[in-house]
């Protein structure tokens, strides 16, 4: 997932791997209080998310607010989205 996040924040040093793996571990993180369960393999969906909590996260973005509210939404969908949460469905 590392070298995802660098790619799409367009870092080639490992300077920043430190601070990367925290944001992925608090995207996940996140995304776990929202009540997605985070697969040991991660799709393209949860990367997706992962990469613009990152995003976000990084730095000071100049379009945070539009990163924030994209992030926001992709985590609303997963929530929402049968497969990805463990909450049992009532009868």
């Amino acid at each position: 997932m590392l070298e995802k996040v660098k790619l799409a924040l367009r870092i080639s040093t490992n300077a920043y791997d430190s601070e990367l793996n925290d944001l992925i571990e608090a995207a996940k993180l996140d995304l776990g209080v929202a009540g997605v369960v985070v697969p040991q393999t991660i799709d393209a969906l949860v990367s997706k998310a992962i990469i613009t909590y990152c995003k976000m996260s990084f730095g000071l973005p100049e379009d945070y607010d539009r990163l924030k509210r994209s992030y926001d939404e992709q985590k609303a969908q997963l929530s929402n989205a049968t497969g990805y949460t463990d909450w049992e469905v009532s009868e």
